[in-house]
């Protein structure tokens, strides 16, 4: 399986992006599909995340900028970032996870960095 996450860029803040990761190798649908994002000097963090059946979370930094959306037959989810803030720059990482009998798989994609400028 491979998450190819695209999307990431410069831009000013209040501005707007849009990441995609796209997931293939797998016949199943993910049971979760979300973004992560890290900072230089911090931890990797829950950015948003959105169940099979379109149930979602949100990092409490990000609601009401953030909107995470997923095509479950394209095995693809989208963040789509509004009123951008310096603050939110990071590696943005998409994650998809599989869940089966008796095993739960979890997987990463390469990272798609985001710069906000003041």
């Amino acid at each position: 399986v491979q998450l190819q996450a695209s999307g990431g860029g410069l831009v000013q803040a209040g501005g707007s992006l849009r990441l995609s990761c796209a997931a293939s190798g797998s016949i199943f649908s993910f049971n979760d599909m979300g973004w992560y994002r890290q900072a230089p000097g911090k931890k990797r963090e829950l950015v948003a995340d959105i169940t099979r059946d379109g149930r979602t979370t949100y990092a409490d930094s990000v609601k009401g900028r953030f909107t995470i959306s997923r095509e479950n037959d394209k095995n693809t989810v989208y963040l789509q970032m509004n009123s951008l803030k310096p603050e939110d720059t990071a590696v943005y990482y998409c994650n998809a996870v599989l869940v089966r009998v008796g095993a739960r798989e979890v997987y990463w994609g390469q990272g798609t960095l985001v710069t906000v400028s003041s």
